[in-house]
């Protein structure tokens, strides 16, 4: 499994690569097309001039990937030990790679954050949303994405899209993934001004463009 690098040092005044901060995370059952919308955005965003780290949950550092290995690969975890190990890998993501990328004017992606936890384990484990959510926002220290786009996707597309490998979550029955659908639904309801909400249906390139549009108010003139 590939290790994230080490973060390189913080651009100087006016080195290209700075800019207003920008963290922006994608969301959505297995199967949504995220990394592909990752890649589109990053490759977008380094053609404007910004220096962008792109990461993924859990996964994102060296610590991250034996989690990844755990609780995706392994053997069977238990559903509140499962909650808290994937807490623990955002609690060393944000401090070991985040924030400092952000102080250091990079714009950061990241496949996958907080609301796949509270969605997978609040509503899909069925271990509450409320419970999950505060577990969560405590590992990340209140460290929230300027933009969430989830990628709505139906449990069948998804299967379909995911072929016939899977690991631990994708391996789940339908009616799991459906649970999961809603959570992350309800939680864009709940906050719609940090939230695109876009279907993984439409074309990659049309959800390319969504994305940039609604980034264009964010990022102002730099857009």
């Amino acid at each position: 499994m590939t290790e994230t690098p080490p973060a390189p040092p913080p651009p100087s005044a006016g080195e290209v690569g700075t800019g207003p901060r920008l963290f922006v995370c994608f969301e959505g059952g297995d199967g949504a097309g995220k990394s592909t919308q990752v890649r589109l955005l990053a490759a977008a965003l380094e053609r404007a001039g910004r220096q962008v780290l792109v990461t993924r949950q859990p996964g994102g550092t060296p610590l991250g990937a034996q989690i990844r290995e755990l609780v995706l690969h392994g053997d069977h975890v238990s559903p509140r030990a499962e909650a808290l190990l994937f807490a623990a890998d955002k609690a060393h993501h944000v401090d070991e790679l985040i924030r400092p990328a952000l102080a250091g004017g990079r714009v950061v992606i990241t496949d996958r954050y907080t609301d796949s936890s509270i969605a997978y384990q609040g509503a899909g484990r069925d271990l509450g949303a409320d419970e999950i959510r505060q577990l969560q926002h405590w590992a990340v220290g209140g460290l929230f994405p300027d933009l969430t786009v989830l990628l709505d996707v139906s449990p069948d597309v998804g299967r379909s899209r995911r072929g016939e490998v899977h690991d631990r979550l994708e391996s789940e029955a339908d009616d799991f993934h459906a649970a999961v659908r809603q959570g992350f639904l309800d939680l864009a309801a709940r906050e719609p001004d940090r939230y695109l909400v876009v279907d993984a249906g439409l074309p990659a390139d049309q959800i390319h463009r969504r994305v940039l549009a609604r980034l264009g108010p964010i990022l102002g003139a730099s857009a």
